[in-house]
């Protein structure tokens, strides 16, 4: 729910599912995403490079220099660089965590053997592009880690991690089987259908009823788990813009009726959009539908293919066509 907007009632940021991840885009051209799990990703627009310091490092394009502390100084040692960062002098500094595999040494040659996948055929090609040395070694420390459940999940996460690195430098892996982390994109197609499909890479921006017009605000490749899909229209985009985008057919504002059924559209001027929590659950990663030329826009409220979409009140809350949208107002519909 949104309780401020601001100036002009425009939205500074949007919230949205992409695939297994819940992401919070700003206007000012920062992605932050979260996979509701393990993994916290953080994306900035190119503008920021080199105009940035902290935890995350500075986005200059060289790794070599990210621990960089508070006083410029690039250090070799992580609780060095981490506790140069600290909000208040008055925090106790942090202290090296136990080697999880000394820690749990029952779990060491389980996560060696499941992380060895990185080192191993289907990664063959991304070698050369992205050392995986640092990737295995975080698997395995991260498999010895999740001790008390979810330990397939902490591996998946590890080996996701660098095919998304492989990912971002060219080389699309397929390392997903129906043994190692498998993904069932059929769960999500109708009984007779075969509209969802496992792309190991991604899909471009897709054309939804939120976003007729097939633009994205942020190019956010290489996550497995997050496309374009639920991605909103450019920063700018209104309800007005989409009916231009979708020739007056998809993501148009509800009409309303009052008594004598006589229909007259809503006179608002030009509305931000808020990409808001789907009601239903946001598909797996790497799953994508694949919509037919008679239905063109994909559905997010309602996860299928459409040939025409429904209407968004004032909330952004979905009604498909021929639904009764409540209203508030006396002896009225809309």
């Amino acid at each position: 729910k949104v309780l401020q907007r601001g100036p002009g009632g425009d939205l500074p940021y949007r919230i949205r599912y992409a695939g297994i991840f819940l992401t919070i885009e700003t206007r000012g051209g920062v992605a932050v995403s979260w996979d509701r799990k393990t993994s916290v990703l953080l994306r900035l627009q190119q503008h920021y490079k080199g105009r940035v310091c902290g935890l995350c490092g500075n986005f200059d394009g060289n790794a070599l220099n990210d621990f960089t502390t508070r006083s410029q100084s690039v250090v070799g040692d992580a609780l060095e660089f981490g506790n140069s960062w600290k909000l208040s002098p008055s925090c106790p500094d942090a202290r090296a965590p136990r080697d999880p595999c000394t820690a749990n040494p029952y779990r060491r040659s389980w996560a060696q053997k499941q992380c060895s996948l990185i080192n191993s055929a289907p990664f063959s090609a991304c070698h050369a592009q992205v050392d995986s040395t640092r990737y295995y070694e975080a698997c395995v420390s991260d498999a010895c880690a999740c001790d008390s459940g979810g330990d397939c999940e902490c591996f998946c996460t590890a080996v996701a991690a660098y095919a998304r690195a492989c990912n971002e430098a060219g080389v699309c892996v397929s390392w997903r089987t129906p043994d190692i982390c498998p993904l069932f994109c059929d769960y999500y197609n109708p009984r007779g259908e075969c509209e969802w499909h496992y792309q190991p890479c991604g899909a471009p921006c897709l054309r939804t009823c939120r976003n007729p017009s097939g633009h994205c605000l942020m190019d956010m490749p290489g996550l497995e788990g997050e496309d374009e899909l639920f991605q909103g229209g450019l920063a700018s985009s209104s309800k007005t813009e989409r009916r231009r985008w979708g020739q007056g057919v998809p993501a148009a504002p509800c009409p309303r009726s009052g008594q004598g059924g006589r229909d007259r559209r809503q006179r608002r001027g030009p509305q931000p959009v808020l990409r808001g929590v789907l009601p239903h659950p946001a598909p797996a990663p790497g799953c994508y539908p694949q919509c037919p030329t008679s239905k063109p826009f994909f559905s997010e409220d309602q996860m299928k293919c459409v040939a025409q979409c429904g209407c968004y009140d004032g909330d952004e809350n979905y009604y498909d066509v021929g639904e009764p949208v409540p209203t508030t107002e006396n002896c009225q519909r809309w």
